[in-house]
């Protein structure tokens, strides 16, 4: 019997683009842990046998330790998908001009790097608009995995900018819309019929279900953020849902290797504790689902044809 797809990405956020959206000031300088959190992130995931889809920010990918990282992720077999260019999660408030100079920008630094033209998208922070839609279905992407399906994004959000000023913040964790937003894969009907892989969040609950949350969990018990992972992955085959799980680097990183951001969930479990949950999480995806990048992912549903639609109205701001 056939096992159901799943699929893993990576959102390759640096040190810079969280400071900057927490409102430090110094993620001017642009301080980077890609030199850290890369290799071990390949690492394990070549201990695993996943091929991946990881999402690069293009500011990073400009630079030479970003080109190497983007070099090194392509060389591995992952799938380079952008990220968007400055990684600012307000793209809502960007003209056309600035919405395509984000894309083809990023797409040159990641093709500049080593890595064949991207075909997907996640918008940073969530953020997503008709007119960027549209715009990814002109230049020729297949598919967007920007929407997380989940209640708990104005929480999230609250949480996330405590101590940002109001005219800094964006609409980090997705417009209010999302609460109601399909978990299932679907096409966007008036974007060309361009795919979108949501985010997973829990079956029923609409509860996240990425690293960052099993991480907080894990922090206040490794034993209920395991039962959480098993809860949500049998919901998961239950409803029939094809689970999209969403990395970050901090998943393997500890405070020490990520200095300033003491604020973000779960940075106060050591490193190596991370990478342990971490493979957990991935071992028991796979013992469920076979599991492959974004990418193939998309191309395994376009095939076996994807009935749900979606207007793009209901990102509007």
């Amino acid at each position: 019997m056939t096992r159901p797809t799943a699929s893993v990405s990576l959102d390759l956020d640096n040190l810079w683009a969280y400071l900057k959206t927490h409102g430090d000031p110094g993620w001017e300088s642009r301080p980077s842990f890609l030199p850290t959190a890369v290799p071990r992130l390949l690492e394990l995931l070549g201990e695993h046998r996943l091929a991946t889809t990881v999402f690069v920010v293009g500011a990073d990918a400009e630079r030479e330790d970003g080109a190497k990282a983007v070099a090194a992720i392509a060389a591995a077999g992952h799938e380079v998908a952008n990220h968007s260019w400055g990684h600012e999660p307000w793209l809502h408030r960007y003209g056309p001009d600035e919405l395509e100079a984000e894309l083809s920008r990023t797409e040159d630094a990641i093709v500049a790097a080593g890595a064949p033209r991207p075909v997907g998208f996640r918008g940073p922070g969530y953020s997503i608009t008709p007119e960027l839609l549209a715009l990814l279905h002109r230049r020729g992407y297949l598919y967007d995995a920007t929407t997380l399906p989940t209640w708990i994004g104005p929480l999230a959000r609250a949480y996330h900018y405590r101590g940002t000023p109001k005219e800094e913040r964006g609409e980090l964790f997705g417009p209010v819309s999302d609460v109601r937003a399909p978990i299932h894969p679907y096409r966007w009907s008036d974007a060309g019929g361009l795919v979108e892989l949501p985010v997973t969040t829990m079956p029923l609950t609409r509860l996240p279900i990425h690293g960052s949350y099993l991480l907080q969990l894990h922090q206040a018990s490794p034993r209920l953020a395991r039962a959480y992972l098993a809860t949500a992955l049998a919901l998961c085959r239950l409803r029939g849902v094809q689970p999209s799980l969403l990395l970050h680097p901090t998943d393997v990183l500890d405070a020490a290797e990520a200095p300033g951001m003491e604020f973000f969930p779960g940075m106060a479990v050591p490193g190596r504790e991370k990478a342990a949950l971490l493979g957990h999480v991935l071992a028991s995806l796979r013992s469920r689902f076979d599991v492959v990048g974004t990418g193939e992912h998309v191309a395994r549903l376009r095939d076996a044809g994807i009935r749900r639609h979606r207007g793009t109205a209901a990102v509007a701001r």
